[in-house]
């Protein structure tokens, strides 16, 4: 490995207002017994629009939903698509192990990373909110470590921006142009 470009993740512990809202939905899905929607419709069909929400909220842009919903109307539509998307094919198992990586502590570690280190913010992220400075504060213990703050515009799509290379691939390509590889 030559260089580390974590897309989506701050390297710290999770806390705050994303550990609230991970331990919100995880009590939920632990509840949900497990089995198929067959054998547990009822407590199912519950608590899964409320882990559809919470991906939803917190992986969107105001900036996109604005757009894409500009009158009431648009907005009742345009919600009921996605959690009607969010919700297909949603296992309460899966999400329970993907919310629940609260008691990682990567920010322990962080002086042993020698390999080049390249992370990029999006202002109008709701997960890894930018406004708590916790880049700042940790990106400097990391020896070849650097972060971009990537302005919000048209483009983006709060923490969702890591699925779209458009808009941080330039960010990539000058990291990569630094990195000598290891042969």
């Amino acid at each position: 490995m030559d260089g580390l470009v974590p897309l989506a993740s701050v390297p710290t512990q999770i806390a705050g207002r994303n550990r609230m809202l991970r331990k919100m939905i995880s009590t939920t899905s632990a509840a949900i017994p497990r089995g198929t929607a067959e054998t547990t419709p009822h407590s199912r069909e519950a608590a899964e629009p409320a882990r559809a929400g919470y991906c939803l909220f917190m992986v969107s842009s105001p900036l996109q939903w604005q757009k894409a919903a500009p009158t009431r109307d648009a907005a009742d539509r345009f919600l009921d698509e996605q959690m009607s998307a969010r919700l297909a094919g949603v296992d309460a198992n899966d999400f329970l192990y993907a919310s629940s990586f609260a008691g990682l502590r990567p920010s322990n570690e962080l002086e042993k990373i020698s390999l080049p280190f390249s992370r990029s913010i999006r202002p109008n992220d709701q997960v890894n909110p930018p406004e708590l400075g916790l880049m700042e504060k940790l990106i400097p213990r990391v020896r070849r470590g650097q972060y971009v703050l990537i302005p919000t515009s048209e483009h983006t799509r709060g923490h969702g921006t890591h699925s779209f290379p458009a808009v941080w691939q330039n960010h990539l390509r000058e990291f990569l142009a630094k990195i000598e590889p290891k042969r």
